[in-house]
């Protein structure tokens, strides 16, 4: 009896395992198996090759420092893989760094900077945690002691012309007080206060020398990174055509010194509708612009 229940067991089982089979078999089908040679293949993932020297605003980057160059490393493979952000870059540079460019040179400022706005902003009117604003990501303190008007009805934080000029001169004070580009980009996102700080404490002179927080230890890197990424796109991997980059806007300017009651009204008889309107002009942030004062306001409208 238990040897005829052991062939019986054994028959049973054999059966499950050939049905098994047969079931495995029939689900990798040979499209399945040729898909995946495909994929293995030509699916690859390389490593970026670094530049033998790099240098931000003229200063030289001491790739030769291990850590230098890794956290160099990490920056580069970050936004040559994110490929979705990095070609989005592209687009929008293609309008706003002419706007940029400039301004920079009129205040003598390196064109590298550029890429602060970049990486601050991906170039879009982001409004960070901090409360900081616009692609230069200005904190409304700040901005009021560079000269900027920030209230309910007008923020200029978001005029990309007069926040370029905001930056400029923040930028200038630091490097004076530094005497180096590089710590006045790190200072741009740390403060002053900050870097002056950890410069006391720490009794060095250079970025590359000092212990920071984790974003300001990454901020000129990811500069450095959006340079040498924008400087030779293919190498990184990046194809497109000019038709795929964003345009400039074509826009008309109206000088304005009374206030203007209904924004909407105002876009109306310029030929044009009120979210138009505020696409060019930010920094218009209410339905009307008050202005007892009698300042002059440029306000674009489109051609």
């Amino acid at each position: 009896m238990a040897k005829r229940f052991f062939w019986l067991a054994t028959i049973l089982l054999s059966s499950v395992f050939i049905l098994w089979i047969f079931t495995y078999s029939g689900k990798v089908s040979e499209a399945d198996v040729l898909y995946e040679k495909d994929f293995l293949d030509n699916y690859r993932i390389y490593a970026i090759p670094l530049p033998e020297s790099l240098n931000f605003a003229g200063e030289a980057v001491p790739l030769d420092r291990y850590y230098v160059k890794e956290q160099f490393d990490r920056e580069l493979l970050i936004n040559s893989y994110w490929q979705s952000q990095t070609i989005q870059f592209f687009k929008r540079a293609n309008r706003w760094f002419p706007v940029f460019e400039p301004i920079l040179k009129q205040y003598n400022i390196p064109d590298d900077f550029k890429y602060l706005a970049l990486i601050e902003s991906g170039l879009m009117n982001a409004v960070s945690p901090a409360g900081a604003t616009g692609f230069w990501q200005i904190l409304e303190g700040t901005g009021k002691d560079l000269g900027l008007e920030i209230n309910e009805f007008v923020d200029e934080r978001y005029n990309v012309e007069k926040a370029t000029v905001a930056a400029c001169k923040y930028l200038l004070k630091s490097k004076e007080e530094y005497g180096s580009w590089t710590l006045a980009a790190a200072a741009y996102n740390m403060g002053n206060r900050g870097i002056q700080r950890q410069i006391e404490r720490q009794k060095v002179q250079s970025y590359y020398d000092l212990h920071l927080n984790e974003e300001t230890s990454r901020y000129v890197f990811r500069i450095l990174a959006m340079k040498v990424i924008f400087e030779n796109p293919q190498k990184a991997g990046f194809y497109y055509r000019e038709t795929d980059l964003y345009p400039p806007l074509d826009y008309k300017t109206i000088s304005v010194d009374s206030t203007i009651s209904c924004l909407v009204d105002f876009a109306q008889q310029n030929n044009t509708t009120y979210r138009e309107l505020r696409l060019l002009n930010p920094w218009l942030r209410q339905y009307e612009l008050p202005n007892k004062k009698g300042k002059a306001y440029e306000i674009k409208v489109p051609l």
